[in-house]
């Protein structure tokens, strides 16, 4: 048994909070609480996701069933009392039938969770971002997005949501875009968790664990199913940026030699060539001057098979499509349930199945039903049960598209769980324990510094950085130390005020969390999704907004027990708009003669620890940065911090460490006691 797995049991012990003596008689019944414990963490967050996929789907009585009898469910001013008032509730905001109404859409994106499990393991609490996109089809639409705070409650082994707490911020309709509610300034939402909790998903447990019968192996193989599923979510991911960047020979390497994809309308495609005809309908490889190709994904679920050789991911994905050359743009939604396979210890798709709900011009929006319009009662198949109830989704009335039938031979267990002394296996079981650990810590600090900043909590917002930790400040450069960044955002926005005029919000969604052996140390990597939002004006354009953005080179660590940023970088902007109107083809190209973007004032104001002009080619086309600055309808560089995960190809522009570090080594994560993630197969 390695130093670094014998580390990895010791490690989990402190991020839960447990006794130098508590680690001496560890056991298979305190590791089977705490594989109970964030279990029971991801089973909240995967409530809530259901929840969201069975409003797409127009299931009101799936979508409540989700909530305790006696929920409450607040929003705003208003209050619903009762899994009942609930249900009432969403039939009748629903258009008052089960299922959506031809050309119908209801897409409430729900992600970025901050999540924390109570101390008994009996309750939980998570905050959430939301942006509902909403058409009735017959020229009505909603667009309202704003915060969750929400309760939820453990019943045995299921999870419900006693408290949904819903925040708005902003509400409109397509044809005018939106605005603050009640043209207002914006309140902060309370947050259910202090600068600390936002890195401990999991607090300290309450007494001994209870007597079990539970055995080591079985243990082993739940740990390893939890693997697993980071390792699919990681895959869902990426394909997803390949397919943002036209990366064809990327997607098509995470597929098996036996692979088959199905869209709605578009047919079957099958093995590897048929992967590469399907993909190619987007078009050609690369990405020219003002085409757009972004594809979110949101609320993925993931589901991995006993036997840990097949597993199944579900998700809603937003398409913003464009070519500004050719003046087109346009919305697709889509619901997608895929399949995978592990083969020779890699994971890789081996069914990807893509339902398109609805395409909509820019021009026109979706509130009529779109341009194309999708039968909304034919569905993919759920992943699994309503996780609240533990029934069978109910599907009468609809075309469900049900799962493929398994034919991958299940290979016998090999797991360390069947050879070895108690100690040694014991010991590899927490090891594989805290890599898992280590992916909802990271989601949850990467979470907690959207919702800082765009709140303008500048103290939180550096207090979630290690003590040698390192951000890049837009278009200006780095800063080292807690201190620093905290003291650089000050000095460029000011102190937090009670309410804001406007924001643009930082969801953090679709990440990729490569995990170190030890479990203490993450590269991650996650989109920036930004709504932006301000007071609407009498003659003036819409203040709604969309704009993208990327952390490719985030890291996190476990420092004193509780999950930090190491570093963050933001490359941005990938694209704008032209106003709400405009869209994103509308933005013209910068004039040949126009001065070039100017680097952001703090520059001179607090000049950085490293400016963005020393970053060499790292910088190049970024604004305050090197060479000729690239501007949207400009393709900017995306760059990656990991090689494909099935083949380990290196992507064109490939950072694996944190931005400044090659600059600077002393700021690396190695030169202080953590291990570098792996970056590939």
């Amino acid at each position: 048994m390695s130093k670094q797995i014998r580390a990895a049991g010791v490690l989990l012990a402190l991020i839960l909070g447990l006794s130098c003596a508590a680690q001496a008689a560890d056991d298979v019944d305190t590791l089977a609480r705490d594989v109970d414990r964030l279990t029971s963490l991801r089973q909240v967050k995967d409530l809530q996701r259901s929840y969201a996929h069975y409003l797409q789907a127009g299931l009101w009585d799936e979508a409540a069933s989700v909530f305790t009898d006696d929920a409450r469910f607040i929003r705003g001013t208003g209050t619903l009392n009762g899994r009942k008032a609930v249900a009432a509730w969403l039939l009748n905001r629903g258009g008052g039938r089960r299922g959506l109404a031809p050309g119908a859409l209801y897409m409430e994106l729900i992600d970025e969770p901050l999540t924390n499990l109570s101390a008994d393991g009996m309750s939980a609490r998570s905050r959430w971002m939301s942006l509902a996109l909403i058409g009735d089809g017959k020229g009505t639409s909603l667009i309202e997005g704003g915060i969750y705070e929400n309760e939820y409650v453990r019943d045995g082994q299921r999870w419900k949501i006693s408290v949904a707490h819903y925040y708005p911020h902003y509400s409109g309709n397509y044809e005018k875009g939106w605005s603050n509610i009640g043209n207002a300034d914006l309140p902060l939402v309370p947050y259910h968790f202090t600068l600390d909790e936002s890195g401990v998903p999991l607090p300290p447990p309450v007494g001994a664990a209870p007597a079990g019968k539970t055995s080591l192996a079985a243990l082993t193989a739940t740990i390893d199913r939890l693997n697993d599923e980071d390792d699919v979510r990681n895959l869902q991911h990426s394909y997803g940026y390949y397919v943002d960047r036209r990366m064809w020979d990327d997607v098509v390497d995470l597929f098996a030699a036996d692979s088959v994809v199905e869209e709605t309308g578009a047919g079957s495609f099958k093995g590897q060539r048929g992967v590469r005809q399907y993909i190619e309908r987007m078009g050609a490889a690369g990405l020219q001057q003002g085409q757009l190709n972004d594809h979110p994904i949101f609320d993925t679920l993931v589901q991995v098979l006993p036997g840990g050789r097949e597993a199944y991911s579900r998700g809603l994905e937003l398409g913003l499509i464009g070519d500004a050359a050719k003046g087109t743009q346009h919305w697709e939604f889509a619901v997608f349930r895929n399949r995978f396979v592990k083969e020779d210890g890699l994971w890789k798709f081996r069914e990807l199945r893509r339902f398109p709900v609805l395409h909509a011009d820019y021009a026109q929006g979706w509130g009529d039903g779109g341009k194309l319009k999708f039968a909304n009662d034919a569905l993919p198949a759920f992943l699994a049960a309503n996780p609240a109830t533990g029934k069978a989704v109910a599907t009468k009335g609809f075309k469900l598209l049900a799962a493929r039938p398994l034919t991958v031979a299940i290979a016998a267990d090999k797991s360390a769980a069947a050879a070895g002394t108690e100690t040694s296996r014991l010991n590899d079981a927490r090891g594989k324990l805290a890599r898992s650990m280590a992916w909802d810590g990271t989601e949850n600090v990467s979470s907690a510094y959207g919702y800082y900043i765009d709140d303008f909590q500048w103290p939180n917002m550096g207090g979630i950085f290690a003590e040698r930790g390192n951000k890049q400040s837009p278009f200006a450069g780095y800063y080292f130390g807690k201190d620093r960044i905290t003291a650089a955002a000050t000095a460029m926005y000011g102190n937090a005020a009670p309410a804001r005029a406007g924001i643009s919000y930082h969801w953090r969604v679709q990440l990729v969390v490569n995990v170190a052996a030890d479990g203490r140390s993450t590269n991650l990597r996650t989109r920036l999704f930004q709504p932006r939002t301000g007071k609407a004006r009498d003659g003036a354009p819409s203040p709604a907004g969309l704009f993208s953005g990327m952390y490719p080179n985030d890291q996190a660590v476990i420092e004193r027990g509780i999950w930090r940023l190491w570093a963050l970088e933001i490359d941005e902007p990938y694209f704008t708009q032209a106003g709400w109107e405009g869209g994103w083809s509308g933005v013209k190209p910068r004039a040949a003669d126009a001065p070039r973007p100017a680097a952001s004032p703090l520059v001179t104001r607090l000049p950085p620890d490293l400016l963005l002009t020393k970053m060499g080619k790292r910088a190049e086309g970024f604004r305050g940065g090197t060479g000729e600055t690239i501007e949207w309808p400009g393709i900017l560089p995306m760059w990656f911090n990991y090689r494909n995960p099935v083949s380990g190809r290196l992507p064109e522009f490939y950072w694996p460490d944190c931005a400044p570090c090659e600059l600077m080594p002393e700021m690396q994560m190695t030169k202080h006691g953590y291990l570098m993630p792996p970056t590939g197969p």
